[in-house]
């Protein structure tokens, strides 16, 4: 007895491939592995209209027959007859979203061209229409050259239809067997054809879908797009410090105000310094930049819920793949700048382990939220508040330098890892375009509230007891009469010998004190320097101005530029290496990770340091 006819159900992700086969075969389902991979093989067994047997396997999703993963790969060689323990479909059911159709029809161009039988599901036809986009499914037949059925999956709708046609195609004589090198290699040239055939079969289209395709020809085009990206980001670092002037001046008068009242209820001593110089010197130097990272958080949110971070990604992809990357590697380098914990655990994506593996290893480059306080103090004390532009400050354009020195380092440091320790091919990437919207200010107000509360939260824990643990080194033993308590200090006498080490680079004591608590967490660095002066000097005036009058006398400006780019370069915090060594499972990479940016951080500084002085700064 011949078996069943095998159809397969492929497309690219996200099309709805899942739940046709689900309404097409119900409880008709097995599950199993494919012989020799982990890849799973889902196959169940459906009537055609004539009640005819079929067996529907479910291929994985993919945008193209030149895989980039084990999953693609099994889709590639089962379409093409080579997996084993599978014979060669004599069908093929591609799955097409209905609102992303010229994306779509780039995979489907190359699966018609293999000559196997081919029938198209136009899927979620209603989502399409909900969206503004009526299709004409005859001429995208006639387009096409293959039957085209109308489905909406998740509401059993097409279903029918597809049966009817399926039986037509299986009655037709076979087609040739697919050949290897069958599928088209002129990607630009089936994207082109895609784009014809999508734009034929389009019977009405809204203003906002023809809007959305206008903005997209700028902002995704080669040139403009990424002037555009740069420009956002250029105007987001300008609103870090225009923005944030008056609610940071209200925070810092807050914690004065709690400072004074608390210094004022407590007897001189021990105590009193402890909540005073340690807590609420330390922590609150820390606090007063929340909004800094507010407005920062509102521009990335905007860029998200608004649809144009993808793009974003999209235009990175083309940087990326220059240094052995690809656009897989963006969501978790964009994840780094907020932290890169959840950064490095993003990587997961990635399917090929050498790639993974450098994007790990650059993901610290990306300059997370935690270092924005030490950026903006510096900034704040060194970099005079002046216009060079209507509407561009200075200070917010040093502050996008510094960001862009991160991504820089970051790219050439890829370059560097993906032709040495972790050499391997650039994997492809392929993503779809969401729809442009406006963001929703519930979203925006709850995704601020998130944010304020996790930096809110290590402001209470791990930065309040880093300082703590700092008041207490700086506060014993305690110095004899006329020397100075930091310099007398356990902390100084651990300063002083860091301080052996980066002189060198311009860093002074201060700088020293500042470094190794830093590796807690990177805001500490402040707090860390706003502690030392309130023991060093306990009658100055507290707050940001104190600190900017002492970091404006005690260092120079050669060492200020070389503080930020030490800052720009060097390892994230201990929680960044942890999370690295459970990712790669072991110490290996997480030293070598902290050697390379250690070195590269030191050379950095050292030229910023060395250079500044040569010019006469």
């Amino acid at each position: 007895m011949n078996p069943a006819p095998l159809v397969a159900l492929v497309g690219n992700p996200n099309a709805g491939k899942s739940a046709l086969f689900n309404a097409l075969t119900g409880a008709r389902q097995k599950v199993g592995n494919y012989p020799g991979v982990t890849v799973e093989r889902h196959a169940g067994r459906m009537a055609l209209a004539d009640g005819r047997p079929v067996e529907l396997v479910d291929l994985p999703g993919t945008y193209s027959l030149e895989p980039s993963s084990p999953d693609e790969r099994v889709t590639r060689d089962v379409v093409f007859g080579r997996q084993a323990g599978e014979r060669r479909p004599d069908a093929i059911v591609v799955v097409v979203d209905a609102a992303n159709l010229d994306n779509h029809l780039r995979f489907t161009l190359q699966l018609i061209e293999l000559g196997l039988p081919v029938i198209v599901a136009l899927n979620m036809v209603d989502l399409a229409e909900r969206d503004g986009l009526t299709l004409d499914a005859a001429v995208l037949e006639r387009e096409l050259g293959v039957p085209v059925v109308p489905t909406v999956a998740v509401r059993r709708r097409g279903l029918e239809p597809l049966r009817e046609r399926l039986g037509e195609l299986l009655r037709a004589p076979n087609a040739r067997a697919p050949a290897p090198d069958a599928a088209p290699r002129d990607i630009s040239l089936l994207q082109r054809r895609a784009r014809q055939i999508a734009k034929a079969a389009t019977v009405s289209e809204t203003a906002g879908r023809r809007w959305s395709a206008r903005i997209d020809s700028v902002v995704l085009n080669p040139v403009a797009g990424p002037l555009i990206l740069l420009a956002l980001m250029f105007v987001m670092f300008q609103a870090v410090f225009a923005w944030s002037e008056a609610p940071i001046g209200w925070i810092e008068s807050l914690v004065g105000w709690v400072g004074e009242t608390v210094a004022a209820a407590l007897p001189e001593g021990l105590i009193r310094s402890a909540l005073v110089d340690g807590v609420i010197e330390g922590v609150g130097a820390v606090v007063v930049f929340l909004p800094q990272i507010l407005i920062l958080f509102l521009f990335i949110l905007v860029l998200e819920a608004s649809g144009y971070m993808v793009r974003a990604a999209f235009l990175m992809d083309r940087l990326m793949a220059g240094v052995g990357l690809s656009g897989r590697a963006f969501i978790p380098l964009l994840s780094s700048f907020a932290c890169a914990v959840p950064g490095i655990m993003a990587t997961r994506t990635i399917s090929d382990e050498r790639e993974r593996l450098a994007t790990i290893l650059i993901a610290p480059l990306m300059t997370c939220s935690a270092r924005l306080p030490v950026y903006t103090i510096i900034i704040a004390a060194f970099i005079p508040d002046t216009a060079v532009a209507p509407g561009v400050g200075l200070q917010g354009l040093v502050l996008f330098a510094l960001y862009l020195f991160g991504i820089v380092g970051a790219m050439i440091a890829a370059l560097l890892l993906r032709r040495t320790v972790t050499k391997g091919a650039s994997s492809g990437f392929m993503m779809e375009m969401p729809k442009y919207q406006w963001p929703r200010p519930r979203d925006l107000v709850l995704g601020l509230w998130q944010r304020a509360e996790i930096f809110l939260k290590r402001a209470g824990g791990i930065i309040l007891i880093t300082t703590i643990v700092l008041w207490a080194l700086l506060s014993f033993p305690q110095a004899p009469e006329g020397r100075s308590q930091v310099e007398y200090s356990i902390a100084g006498r651990i300063g002083g010998a860091i301080e052996t080490v980066v002189a060198p680079i311009g860093f002074n004591r201060d700088i020293a004190l500042a470094l190794l608590p830093a590796m807690a967490a990177r805001e500490v660095a402040v707090s860390a320097i706003a502690t030392v002066y309130a023991i060093d000097d306990p009658e100055g005036a507290a707050g940001q101005a104190d600190i900017r009058e002492n970091l404006q006398t005690r260092w120079s400006l050669p060492t200020a530029l070389a503080f930020l780019m030490w800052f720009v370069f060097a390892p994230q915090c201990i929680s960044t290496i942890a999370i690295t060594r459970r990712e790669t499972n072991g110490w290996r990479w997480p030293l070598f990770m902290i050697g390379y940016l250690f070195a590269l951080a030191y050379v950095a500084a050292g030229v910023t340091y060395w250079s500044a002085r040569a010019i006469g700064l």
